[in-house]
């Protein structure tokens, strides 16, 4: 959850079956599981560790954190 100044910075969390063990290319992306948007990085690896402990078993499985406050503004420094 966002502070109440509204400083934060936006993270994506997604995941779904690769092609192949060690890729990062999606068998199928319309299958792509969105896990969160998440306002810091703390919160968002909680939820990523969290997926990805619960498909351990499925060696193809791979989740993502994506720091979309990157694809927002290129030129901020923040994690």
């Amino acid at each position: 959850m966002a502070d109440q100044t509204g400083d934060y910075l936006l993270h994506l969390v997604i995941g779904g079956e690769l092609k192949q063990v060690g890729g990062q290319e999606f068998r199928d992306p319309s299958r792509v599981e969105f896990v969160g948007a998440f306002s810091n990085y703390e919160t968002a690896r909680t939820a990523w560790k969290a997926r990805a402990q619960a498909t351990v078993d499925n060696a193809l499985m791979r989740y993502f954190i994506l720091h979309a406050h990157r694809l927002l503004d290129p030129t901020h420094d923040g994690l």
